[in-house]
């Protein structure tokens, strides 16, 4: 609870009953600082701007080296090249600082699990060995601890070398160039092959020749003592695991591993794939659209499979499908209804619906993924994760002024957080999902586009207007923020496919029907598509 900042959620309750606003204001910034999924809070955040006019959030936990850290990248993004240099290294003392504090705190007695001591049977040469394992253990989470945002799980995917990353270009841009190869030289301690970084520094050297001698300059000592001591403290925990028989598993992503590296240099995506239908057309692609892994398609399915589609959805749709039944889970100005495959193979295999009109729902499913593990050039099957028919309808007398979303801006496999420009792989998100495509039935309604925006959820990107036949798909990651304005009259209905490269979880159930021509199956979900 405390990991998850719980008693900030409380605290702004208390405060509200006070009338003590601002400070309400900052307790629930902090709380929704850690639990950046959570709308309640953040529409009381949108409240207490508000109410309590100019309010200066305040995040209560926050980490110095953290903040520094945002700032500078947040200046190097605008291109102040020399702002984002003083925050970055302002931001590196405070990381080694604070590594020197999170060694020091690691020194603590033995630690058990729950009742645990109560069966601890260890000699006295035992018990040393075991307290200064957990110790070492300890010290060498240290980096995952400083790379981990307050309340967050997982760690900011290679947090300590890219501050060298961006500086070594920062420094460059103010042309401070011993300042820039010292700072690519220690980006390399941590990732001596990478082929970006070792091509600028090839170039500050030229840019030193006849002034000084490159190899004169070193990579900065704080780091390379860093690096050698992680990878010592590994070294000495593998051979204890083996010696003293205890299991140890090195963290996979440590605070400077590079997972897809989210650095300066971003790689260009590859060429895309064939679309496979001939009546399939090809509208922008994700340097058009503004992102990567993006594409837009027209006609995927006619205006006669849509007017069929939709006879479908006004027979098996359900208000709230997919939302505990909640009718309005997004927005209460709106209606939401859907239905999933299986409810309507189900409904046709019963008669409710005509089974030729229930099979169309499975076939352009069906054709969406074949389109989208084509087009994006997949090396292995994609799996339907959940597939899900959804309208939504403008209710009347609550369209003036709006203000809000349709669907608000969200990630499909992590959770976005603005306020820290991330978005955290991990639970309650779908983790699994792989990738997404939206596919639209009508455009007779007003409102309701489809926007990309940047990390901050506010910059808009790309903006798609919905028509019959039109499909936006796109990777389901952080990359690619995505949300619905407000539809304001009419309705607005859409196949909403995600899909999966993991076959543990593709959609778990299976229905058979026989139909004249033969037996065909499909597999349809059991899963909410929010709450798993």
């Amino acid at each position: 609870d405390f990991q998850r900042r719980v008693p900030y959620s409380y605290l702004q309750r208390a405060y509200i009953q006070l009338n003590k606003l601002e400070e309400a204001a900052n307790a629930a910034h902090t709380f929704f600082m850690a639990n950046p999924e959570h709308m309640e809070i953040q529409q009381d955040i949108e409240n207490y701007k508000t109410t309590a006019g100019k309010v200066s959030l305040i995040d209560r936990e926050a980490k110095p080296h953290m903040e520094d850290y945002s700032a500078g990248v947040r200046h190097y993004d605008k291109e102040e090249y020399g702002l984002a240099i003083i925050f970055l290294e302002r931001a590196l003392e405070g990381y080694y600082a604070e590594d020197e504090d999170c060694q020091i705190m690691c020194e603590g007695p033995q630690r058990f699990e729950e009742h645990e001591y109560l069966e601890y049977k260890a000699g006295l040469y035992e018990a040393i060995a075991d307290h200064y394992m957990q110790v070492l253990a300890c010290k060498h989470d240290c980096i995952r601890e400083l790379a981990t945002r307050s309340g967050r799980i997982s760690p900011i995917e290679n947090f300590l070398p890219l501050h060298y990353d961006y500086l070594q270009f920062a420094y460059y841009r103010v042309g401070d160039y011993v300042k820039a190869l010292e700072c690519a030289r220690t980006y390399l301690l941590f990732h001596p092959d990478d082929e970006d970084v070792l091509e600028n520094a090839a170039y500050y050297e030229g840019l030193l020749e006849g002034t000084l001698d490159p190899a004169t300059i070193k990579p900065r000592k704080e780091a390379k003592a860093l690096l050698r001591r992680h990878k010592l403290e590994s070294h000495l925990l593998r051979v204890a695991a083996v010696g003293l028989g205890f299991t140890y598993t090195e963290p996979v992503r440590p605070g400077f591993a590079v997972v897809g590296r989210s650095g300066v240099h971003s790689p260009t995506g590859p060429p895309w794939g064939p679309l496979l239908y001939s009546d399939v057309k090809f509208v922008y692609n994700s340097q058009q659209l503004n992102g990567t892994q993006r594409v837009l398609l027209d006609n995927v399915i006619s205006e006669e499979q849509c007017r069929e589609l939709h006879r479908v959805a006004s027979g098996i749709m359900l208000a709230g499908d997919g939302y505990r039944g909640k009718t309005s889970p997004h927005t209460p100005n709106e209606r939401f209804e859907g239905a999933t495959v299986l409810k309507a193979l189900k409904y046709g295999y019963e008669g409710r619906v005509p089974l030729k009109s229930a099979r169309l729902f499975y076939d352009i499913s069906e054709k969406a993924r074949r389109i989208v593990e084509s087009y994006f050039m997949l090396n292995s099957t994609l799996y339907f994760s959940y597939t899900h028919l959804v309208c939504r309808t403008a209710l009347s007398g609550q369209q003036e002024r709006r203000n809000d979303l349709s669907h608000p801006i969200h990630a499909d496999n992590c959770l976005l957080d603005p306020e820290a420009n991330e978005c955290w792989k991990e639970p309650p998100a779908y983790t699994f999902r792989d990738y997404s495509a939206l596919l639209y039935m009508n455009a007779d309604f007003e409102g309701g586009e489809f926007i990309f925006t940047e990390m901050d959820a506010k910059t808009v990107t790309a903006s798609i207007k919905p028509k019959c036949g039109r499909m936006v798909s796109f990777s389901s990651g952080g990359e690619n923020p995505h949300g619905v304005k407000a539809v304001t009259k009419g309705q607005r209905c859409a196949v909403a496919l995600w899909f999966t490269l993991d076959p543990l979880y593709r959609e778990l159930v299976s229905l058979s029907i026989t139909v004249r021509g033969g037996d065909w199956r499909h597999p349809a979900s059991c899963r909410d598509p929010e709450h798993p």
